[in-house]
């Protein structure tokens, strides 16, 4: 059945006849017969013309008008609709811009690529209050995931591209039972030095979840920090070696790894404490056989160097990986940061690479925001129009309301 929540229309065939073409008795309304066709609705340009009249004082010539109503983008004649649409278009479906402004051309209005640039990176600017919400309650004590992902960027001086960097940090505690909503955060920065990764943690203490990337080792030294390792990470190892040359051991490991999983996969959703509970009476036992088992093979791998190779990352790795046995909260990997990376490696495959390095900066904003909206299924359109169209009135010390698990959108209809 098509969704309910659909506006609908209504179109009524009746007989041609009147009266029954058998006899020329009255006719009378024995059922009715309904089927349904999904039908799309193209996007058309409109122009929004406001009038604002002057009116003057008959007896003492003061004029009163109406004020301007405020603008999404200062001395610009986008519409929130309008703006809403091309950032959705871009950083949710990958189209870029230059291919947007071809579509718009076939529909008879001109809107050049660096117009359309100019505006994205307004709206980027317009909407960095709710990005900087949204970093404080992505890295509020507790847990958090991270990864990051190069992405390329056109040098000033050059104009070749060269690889920077996008760094993503997730709360999501829906797998532990949680209420509260999931949100993420992007950071831009021109490379991969650990340096950044540190100044985005700065403040931050509890758990973090992340690849063994060795720009994270200096948050864990003063102990504010614990570091919680990926066995997605190391499960791949394993079975890149598998997939080229699978052997007995090979197969054994991806076994025993498959089985920590289906113990994660049976306490899903239920809470913390129960899923702890599960662990260490299920997960930290076999924990324990993996590493006993791996360290007995280690002694006999001198011919099978790849499997030695990926054994001894495992290893490596093994207090870290062990965290999620004695938490909770914890996720047995990563894969909560790998998802919310998904969207910017299917769009740098379209747009190529960012503009400037201020460009990198507005995608981090409006990958925090489009990215947020995903993980609790808003339409980003839709809550990026209404944002996009009241936050230059809202009161500053309310901007949280406008976050998009706060904002109702059922009831919201625009012009």
């Amino acid at each position: 059945p098509l969704p309910a929540s659909l506006p609908r229309e209504t179109r009524v065939i009746r007989p041609e006849e009147e009266c029954c073409p058998a006899c020329g008795g009255e006719l009378r309304i024995l059922g009715n017969y309904v089927s349904e066709q999904l039908e799309l609705i193209s996007s058309a340009f409109k122009v929004i013309e406001t009038q604002r009249p002057q009116l003057a004082c008959c007896r003492c010539d003061h004029i009163v008008q109406a004020p301007e109503p405020s603008k999404s983008i200062a001395r610009s004649y986008a519409g929130a609709g309008l703006l809403a649409h091309i950032v959705t278009r871009k950083y949710a479906d990958h189209l870029p811009l230059y291919r947007q402004s071809e579509i718009y051309r076939r529909q008879g209005v001109e809107l050049s690529r660096a117009t359309l640039r100019r505006w994205t990176g307004a709206v980027a600017e317009l909407l960095e209050p709710l990005y900087g919400v949204l970093r404080q309650y992505v890295l509020m004590p507790g847990k958090v995931h991270a990864d990051d992902i190069p992405v390329l960027v056109r040098d000033p001086g050059s104009g070749k591209p060269r690889s920077a960097r996008l760094w993503v940090y997730v709360r999501d505690d829906r797998n532990a039972g949680s209420q509260m909503p999931p949100a993420v955060w992007f950071a831009y920065s021109p490379d991969r030095k650990g340096i950044h990764p540190q100044n985005h943690l700065a403040g931050y203490s509890g758990v973090l979840q992340a690849s063994a990337y060795g720009g994270y080792l200096a948050l864990y030294e003063s102990g504010r920090i614990t570091e919680a390792a990926c066995m997605a990470h190391a499960r791949r190892k394993i079975h890149d070696v598998h997939a080229k040359a699978p052997t007995d051991i090979t197969t054994e490991a991806l076994q025993r790894i498959g089985e920590l999983y289906a113990i994660e996969a049976e306490v899903r959703g239920c809470s913390a404490e129960q899923r702890l509970a599960a662990r260490k009476a299920r997960a930290a036992p076999q924990m324990q056989s993996l590493y006993d088992w791996i360290q007995t093979q280690m002694k006999t791998l001198s011919r099978q160097p790849d499997t030695a190779k990926a054994f001894a990352y495992l290893l490596k790795q093994w207090d870290a990986l062990n965290v999620y046995c004695g938490n909770g909260w914890v996720e047995i990997d990563n894969n909560i940061a790998e998802s919310a990376l998904r969207d910017v490696a299917a769009g740098r495959k379209k747009w190529l690479f960012a503009g400037s390095d201020s460009g990198g900066e507005h995608a981090a904003v409006l990958y925090t925001l489009i990215g947020t909206c995903r993980l609790n299924n808003v339409e980003p359109e839709k809550w990026l129009r209404y944002v996009i169209e009241h936050i230059q009135d809202w009161p500053a010390n309310r901007v949280r309301d406008l976050l998009p698990w706060k904002v109702d959108l059922t009831e919201t209809s625009f012009r």
